[in-house]
């Protein structure tokens, strides 16, 4: 029995360091990499492409199927990267256009 308390007490020892490790290498590697930046500029880029497409068929309330996949698409990664909410009220009123073929 204090083996096995021994050997929790070692894992969870070594989960607490891993953990701690984690915490601080990720700002570092970003920091290195400078994938926050990049995932700032992606996110931009998506919000842009997103928002040029809304643009261009607003008046007639009207999506080739292809577009909106792709609007779709670029939603889905624009909120996996953290984009805000302003987009979310473009993507709904989207889905109620028409879709041609």
């Amino acid at each position: 029995m204090t083996a096995i308390l021994t050997i929790a007490q070692y894992a969870s020892a070594v989960s607490g360091i891993l953990a701690f490790v984690v915490l601080f290498i990720r700002p570092i590697r970003d920091k290195v990499t400078g994938a926050k930046e990049l995932r700032e500029g992606l996110r931009c880029q998506l919000r842009s492409d997103m928002l040029h497409t809304y643009y261009k068929h607003r008046g007639e309330s009207k999506i080739r199927q292809y577009e909106m996949e792709n609007f779709i698409l670029e939603y889905k990664a624009y909120k996996t990267l953290g984009g805000n909410s302003f987009i979310d009220i473009i993507e709904k009123e989207v889905k109620t256009w028409e879709v041609l073929s």
